[in-house]
């Protein structure tokens, strides 16, 4: 947990050692970004505002210079629309504004956690010049490697698997975040971080949304039938 809180980072630690999680705490961006990077964590509690360096550009490191694919969790007094966008494209994975239940962090920690681990070992998905391997979560869009933080490429698989067909938003959501979802802006801020991932100087639309009912993966080069 970065945090600049002091009691705030014990509480929060108190209890997640008490659901029997063990918890490390940094009180600034620095320490936070050394740690992240030179341990295997399950998943990182980040706050926004930090001595140091902040909590957005700490997430672009760590994924970017780090290649960390860690989740993270946004924990955070900021609540519009564009901070969690920002939080999202920095590579976080969950966004949880304070002040917050405890109990509820532990459960979205715990969900992070047990997405990052899933995965069917050995198998590759492809859609068109597409491919997601997943024994390592790499992907690949003809030669161009795509880093995806673990919500994306979640999403990605799952519309991987199911693609050309078309999946339910709230099928998403119920897969991605159980029965513990996000506000209603979360899914649509992660798919178009996810477009854009996807995308690149002409390349045609694999990730289209279908209104008011969900979103479908398709292979540019096949026609619809």
């Amino acid at each position: 947990m970065v945090e600049d809180n002091a009691d705030l980072a014990a509480n929060v630690s108190d209890f997640l050692e008490t659901c029997g999680h063990t918890a490390d705490t940094a009180l600034d961006g620095l320490t936070g970004l050394h740690l992240a990077v030179t341990h295997e964590y399950d998943v990182v509690v980040l706050d926004l505002m930090l001595p140091g360096i902040d909590g957005l550009t700490l997430c672009q490191r760590l994924r970017r210079d780090g290649e960390s694919a860690v989740p993270v969790l946004m924990l955070t007094a900021r609540t519009a629309l564009d901070d969690k966008v920002a939080g999202f494209a920095s590579g976080a994975d969950d966004y949880l504004v304070k002040p917050f239940a405890l109990v509820e962090l532990e459960l979205r920690l715990r969900a992070l956690a047990r997405r990052s681990r899933g995965g069917q070992g050995g198998a590759i998905l492809k859609v068109g010049e597409l491919e997601m391997n997943l024994d390592t979560f790499g992907v690949r869009r003809g030669g161009r490697v795509v880093v995806l933080p673990a919500t994306q490429m979640k999403i990605l698989e799952l519309l991987m698997k199911r693609s050309p067909n078309v999946v339910w938003r709230r099928e998403i959501e119920q897969s991605i975040w159980g029965d513990s979802p996000p506000d209603s802006d979360s899914l649509r801020v992660h798919v178009y971080l996810l477009r854009s991932a996807l995308g690149g100087p002409g390349a045609p639309v694999m990730l289209r949304t279908i209104r008011g009912v969900g979103y479908q993966l398709v292979d540019p080069d096949v026609s619809p039938t």
